[in-house]
């Protein structure tokens, strides 16, 4: 079978090397079982006073004029005490990118989240004050997008909280904190410099960090905690998610965490392949899913024709103006 479980068989450009499994694994016979998607709690994860510390041993890079960790780096470093799901280990041993109800794909950066990025730019999406998350978020590239673009407050959610702590955070910090400040020469040096021409001051300071929350857990239970929590809460103006409707079984899910955390008046935009071979997902089928629960409208804002098509999706309530 050529069918595998990664949720496409095509690389995201700027880092299509930051993961040697593709397409090895193979589940395409295997429907994951509703067991399976265990309840995975959700946890805050707190930012850490000492800013610097989060980017020892991180080797960034840079894409879309943002920063990243460099992956493979990730999961060198996480196969010792750093990755208490053990998920860096499972994903190697497994030679899968994906392990349903373990790990979700969250230490890749998956082609989509480009183009949702260039659409942003495209059709000229504001986040000026907004209050946005980024659900599913892996790399946390969309929300620092949205963080640049002056946003009140962003929320970051990943499934795993290995791709929080390791992945999520650094990322956002490093964009959050001048070049200068954490490359070559200053701290221990074990921070490697981005390929840069210059270095760049930080479209955000490092204040902006406290407009941030990081959650992992699973879509429900995170719904959950932000729900009840002492905290005070007020619903998303904007919800961003790219490449998460991959598994058919999780589209209930996540239908109600958008009905639950989306504000009356606000907006989803969804990235997504026109389908994910070896799990079943992709847009026709979420979109005829929300469709048949009336309570989101849908529309197709972008198509991307190459390869396998990829497109983005822009939702709001039926009732919403």
């Amino acid at each position: 079978s050529q069918e595998s479980t990664e949720k496409s068989e095509q690389t995201a450009g700027p880092v299509a090397g930051s993961s040697p499994r593709l397409g090895t694994d193979k589940h395409g016979d295997e429907t994951p079982s509703k067991k399976k998607l265990c309840f995975k709690a959700a946890k805050e994860h707190d930012i850490p006073e000492d800013l610097y510390k989060v980017l020892e041993n991180k080797v960034m890079e840079r894409a879309s004029d943002l920063y990243y960790v460099n992956m493979s780096v990730v999961e060198m470093t996480c196969l010792d005490d750093a990755d208490r799901e053990g998920i860096v280990s499972q994903s190697v041993t497994s030679h899968s990118d994906l392990i349903p109800g373990v790990y979700e794909g969250g230490l890749k950066i998956w082609e989509c989240t480009f183009d949702l990025i260039d659409f942003f730019s495209e059709a000229e999406i504001r986040f000026t004050n907004k209050s946005v998350l980024d659900l599913g978020c892996g790399a946390g590239l969309l929300g620092i997008v949205a963080l640049k673009g002056k946003a009140g407050k962003v929320h970051f959610q990943d499934y795993n909280s290995t791709v929080i702590d390791e992945i999520t955070l650094p990322n956002a910090v490093a964009n959050c904190v001048d070049e200068g400040s954490w490359m070559g020469g200053g701290g221990d040096g074990k921070t490697h410099k981005p390929p840069s021409k210059r270095p760049k001051k930080a479209e955000c300071s490092p204040d902006a960090l406290t407009t941030c929350r990081f959650f992992s857990g699973e879509w429900s239970e995170v719904s959950q905690l932000l729900l009840s929590s002492n905290k005070p809460f007020s619903k998303y103006d904007i919800i961003l998610t790219s490449e998460t409707i991959y598994n058919p079984d999780y589209y209930g899910a996540l239908h109600d965490t958008l009905a639950k955390l989306l504000d009356k008046h606000g907006r989803v935009y969804l990235a997504s392949k026109a389908h994910y071979f070896g799990v079943g997902g992709g847009i026709h089928l979420f979109e005829k899913f929300v469709e048949e629960r009336k309570v989101f409208k849908t529309s197709i804002v972008k198509i991307i024709d190459k390869g396998l098509q990829r497109y983005i999706m822009e939702m709001a309530f039926k009732d919403s103006s």
